[in-house]
């Protein structure tokens, strides 16, 4: 699983999800069919830690938003948690 985590924007990345809290998960399926349907940037490896700042959450909400796609709406839950908690995420596979 993917695992999110929620992070100040400015936030270095910490090494270990280690005292930040828990934002949601995405299995592998879902996120590479996200990848193709253009909501996830193939630039993103599901098997490598990222960082998604407050802008880049901006971004994907403007994608998802208006969507009744069950894999949009999964990652949604995720993104406008932390958007709205005016805070960026991190993701660590495990």
């Amino acid at each position: 699983m993917l695992d999110f985590y929620f992070i100040q924007n400015d936030q270095t990345k910490p090494n270990y999800p280690k005292d930040v809290e828990f934002a949601g998960s995405l299995d592998f399926d879902i996120f590479e069919r996200l990848q193709r349907k253009g909501v996830i940037s193939n630039h993103y490896n599901y098997y490598s830690d990222f960082y998604w700042s407050r802008e880049v959450i901006a971004q994907i909400i403007e994608k998802t938003k208006d969507s009744k796609d069950t894999d949009k709406e999964l990652l949604l839950q995720i993104i406008e948690k932390a958007y709205s908690k005016k805070q960026a995420l991190v993701a660590y596979c495990d």
